[in-house]
């Protein structure tokens, strides 16, 4: 048992040495010194080890103001009669992927990701690779995927990139930072890498266009992946750059508050890959002299649980049914960390009847490479507590995550100017100017302490994040348990370990019981207050969650399934109760989601216990 709770006195040598043994990798601070200026100007004294506290430049945001937007990053030009793969530019390599012997590896610690079962529950299955060399990769698309840090694969790209190879629709679900992204990207570009010139429309050679003289071109994409959030875009795109270089395939993003004009010239110079969000993505479709999605032969909609809640039903349903396409041709994926009921019923409309579904451990659930540290703080000392935490650190490129925009900006006020600590925030008020900013400052380290609404959780992913602190924990009215796993996955992305740390008071109480649940999941330390909230008994060793209400009890699914419950497409009343649900991950009933009798869906109803695999021993933490 633990107490975890914070003391208002000055830290103590054991409390600092505590969390110091908490905080691993982190990065050279004095490499940050030696590329950034001194500053003068700060009110207090930064804190020995972080870079100066810099202010912001609010005259540079102006919309007036010079300003490179994230989505006119240099990708590759070619010259389009070289012929299907384009010449190597180092110096762009170099953009991209880092100088060599010192690039980024993913994968360092897989011991706790690789333990987790993965389950295939779909009607369709596919036999995993071990390496990406087996997985019949372009050796210009192998190179890529070595540069770009992957040595081997995350459990989620062992099953998917031969499921999109062998042509499937799929489903992935697995947890934040399991590497979905390159799961999806590298399978589909190399599905289309030689097929340009054959499957694309008819383009201006990049290489060679010149604004204002060659005629205007509609952009005809090849692929288009939808998003919920703007910094989620960028984050694809810049994956997309690295992933379609030498490919002779050209990745453009689209996103709400960039400017209409750039992102049209970045159209008008030939898309292939297209990352979008919803509301800006469907602008340009009404404009279709820009954009028509008629060539479309990958449809990705990442995130899909956030995508495919009602409120976005009406967008989604207009970018899916837009594109004139030939019934049949497209393949449709879905993926996400969690995938809450709510979401089911819009998927199961999009999918072939054969497809494969994967899940890695349970729905939502997180993984043992993030420490999680839950500690109890009177919410009147909680800025008190923030710093004492922070400066108990080594210091460490760090996420703190609110609940509203006005905490965002007392936060970020309270660390610059009281305390001097190198700073800056995001949230949905900031104009997009100032949001990529934030993403550049806190990526280089001029600003490596990040303050954030939970609305930016899913599209921040930068190296060496070791460290989230939910200073508020979300309400169970806005995420819950899956806003929660969404913030800490932010940290041990991609085989990399990190800690979160969560300030819990009282009014956190209706998040007790199911916060302490995902601790016992993954191996985590429950602290003396919430040791209440243990489960007893059988759910004990068999834990429940709300997220899995959706595999019903007692219904008839078919022959030669397991009763513990349909899944998506099951009849039957809505379990709201945890202890009423099926066992997820366990059972057959986990993996159930095509029932027949699931009001309209046509999944197929293939509800056979899901094969366990990517068994491994578990390393301690």
């Amino acid at each position: 048992m633990a107490d975890n709770s914070w003391d208002p006195t000055p830290q103590s040598a054991g409390a600092a040495e505590a969390l110091e043994a908490q905080a691993v990798g982190a990065f050279n601070v004095g490499e940050m010194h030696a590329a950034l200026p001194e500053n003068g100007d700060n009110k207090k004294k930064t804190p020995a080890g972080w870079v100066p506290a810099t202010p912001y430049n609010y005259e540079s945001y102006t919309q007036g103001a010079s300003h490179e937007w994230e989505g006119n990053a240099k990708t590759y030009d070619w010259d389009g009669e070289v012929g299907d793969i384009g010449p190597e530019f180092p110096e762009l390599e170099i953009e991209l992927f880092g100088k060599p012997g010192n690039r980024e590896k993913k994968g360092i610690d897989f011991s706790k990701i690789a333990s987790i079962e993965l389950f295939q529950e779909g009607p369709a299955r596919v036999d995993p690779i071990a390496t990406f060399e087996d997985a019949g990769l372009h050796p210009a698309m192998l190179k890529n995927v070595e540069m770009a840090g992957y040595d081997v694969p995350t459990p989620i790209q062992r099953y998917c990139l031969p499921a999109i190879h062998m042509g499937y629709d799929v489903i992935g679900i697995a947890q934040t930072g399991s590497g979905k992204t390159a799961a999806y990207l590298i399978p589909i570009l190399n599905k289309l890498m030689g097929k340009a010139k054959k499957l694309a429309a008819p383009r201006p050679n990049p290489a060679t266009f010149q604004e204002g003289i060659d005629p205007r071109t509609r952009a005809e994409p090849l692929v288009v992946i939808v998003v919920p959030t703007r910094e989620l875009a960028v984050q694809i795109f810049n994956e997309a750059r690295k992933f379609c270089y030498r490919t002779m395939l050209r990745p453009c993003v689209v996103y709400g508050g960039g400017t209409f004009r750039d992102q049209e010239k970045q159209l008008q110079r030939g898309c292939d890959v297209l990352i979008a969000s919803p509301g800006r993505l469907i602008h340009f479709m009404n404009s279709p002299e820009i954009l028509t999605l008629r060539r479309v032969r990958y449809m990705v909609i990442d995130e899909a649980d956030e995508l495919l809640m009602e409120d976005w039903k009406e967008e989604l349903t207009q970018i899916m049914s837009g594109g004139e396409q030939e019934e049949g041709n497209i393949n449709y994926m879905l993926f996400s960390a969690t995938f809450p009921k709510a979401a089911r019923e819009l998927a199961k409309t999009h999918l072939a009847d054969t497809h494969v579904r994967l899940r890695v451990g349970r729905a939502g659930s997180s993984h043992e490479n993030i420490k999680q540290n839950i500690i109890y703080v009177d919410p009147s000392l909680k800025k008190q507590a923030l710093i004492d935490l922070i400066k108990s650190l080594p210091p460490t490129r760090t996420i703190v995550f609110v609940n509203s925009k006005r905490t965002a900006e007392e936060v970020d006020d309270f660390l610059y100017n009281k305390e001097g600590m190198p700073c800056t925030s995001m949230h949905s008020d900031r104009n997009q100017m100032e949001r990529e900013a934030a993403m550049r400052g806190f990526r280089g380290g001029e600003w490596p302490i990040l303050i954030a609404t939970g609305v930016t959780a899913r599209g921040i992913d930068v190296v060496n994040v070791m460290h989230v602190i939910n200073y508020d924990l979300p309400s169970m009215d806005h995420g819950g348990i899956e806003e929660y796993t969404h913030r800490i996955g932010r940290t041990g992305r991609i085989g990399h370990r990190g800690l979160a740390s969560s300030f819990y008071s009282d009014r956190d109480e209706p998040i007790a019981s199911v916060l302490t649940r995902t601790l016992i999941e993954t191996n985590q330390e429950v602290p003396d207050f919430l040791q209440s909230y243990i489960p007893e008994g059988a759910t004990a060793t068999n834990l429940k969650f709300e997220a899995d209400s959706d595999f019903e009890d007692n219904v008839d699914i078919g022959a030669g399934a397991d009763t513990g419950g349909g899944g998506w497409g099951a009849d039957g009343t809505d379990c709201a109760d945890a202890g009423n649900a099926g066992d997820a991950g366990n059972d057959a009933g986990a993996g159930g989601w095509g029932g027949e009798n699931g009001g309209g869906g046509d999944w197929g109803a293939d509800t056979s216990k899901p094969a366990a695999v990517e068994e491994a021993a578990c390393s301690g933490w």
